[in-house]
């Protein structure tokens, strides 16, 4: 009698956890159509601070709210442009798209568009640098450019990569429907033949481009094809999901 009162109150006991923790269980189960093995490819991200913390603006997935993170302490910029893998958890999330567990955040130097005036051409330079097909996409409101950098010989000689528009808006903005930019690199004759990615983001929201506008022509100087320019639609560009998963940047000499 004793051994089935003390089996009864267990029993109880077992069905008092699950009930408990039952619904922490339905939010993380397939309902939501996420796992805990669930992650994303590199992806594009702006950070945004509030308060004491801080999210991401993801181009692809809207507003991240990370409630976990692999990354240990982070120093959040507003504004500043990463690239991220990161784990969904729960959409609609506190006033955010979805709450994420980070499993990666990388920072990548973020630019704004400059100026070219006949006082700055020589410091925005004009050397070839080397960018592959498909490397440079608009997405978020940016232009975002990886490329293999032909590494200087000092930390203290950064190469310097700028995104420019011209000083007259009669030329940035064409009769021919499309904003007219460069990408400029200087190297300042500083180049070691060894190799590294690099990476940028420019802020496009600067420019105010009509919503009229076409798209975009970029002029640069490639290594492979000299002086070439690029058109991008602005009705056809979108978010670039297939980003390199092991790019490393953390060699890359750039300002």
């Amino acid at each position: 009698m004793k051994r089935t009162l003390i089996m009864k109150k267990l029993h109880w006991l077992f069905m008092a956890i699950c009930l408990a923790v039952m619904p922490a269980l339905q939010s993380c189960d397939d309902n939501d159509g996420y796992s805990l093995g669930d992650f994303t490819p590199p992806l594009w991200a702006t950070v945004r601070v509030t308060g004491n913390a801080f999210y991401l603006n993801c181009d692809v997935w809207g507003t991240l709210w990370p409630v976990n993170t692999d990354i240990g302490w982070y120093d959040a910029v507003d504004g500043q442009r990463v690239i991220t893998v990161f784990n969904p958890l729960w959409d609609d999330y506190a006033g955010y798209d979805h709450a994420v567990k980070l499993l990666r955040l990388q920072n990548v130097l973020t630019k704004e568009v400059e100026t070219l005036t006949p006082e700055t051409e020589e410091e925005f330079g004009n050397d070839p640098v080397r960018i592959y097909k498909g490397d440079i996409t608009i997405s978020g409101g940016y232009m975002n450019i990886f490329f293999m950098q032909n590494l200087p010989s000092s930390t203290d000689n950064k190469h310097r990569i700028s995104l420019v528009r011209p000083q007259e808006d009669d030329t940035l903005y064409g009769e021919d429907g499309y904003v007219h930019l460069e990408l400029r690199y200087n190297d300042y004759d500083d180049l070691t033949g060894r190799r590294s990615p690099g990476a940028v983001s420019y802020n496009l929201n600067s420019l105010d481009i009509p919503s009229e506008t076409k798209g975009i022509k970029l002029k640069l100087n490639s290594e492979e094809n000299g002086e070439v320019e690029v058109t991008f639609d602005l009705k056809t560009v979108g978010s670039n999901e297939k980003l390199t998963t092991n790019v490393d940047l953390s060699n890359m000499q750039l300002k």
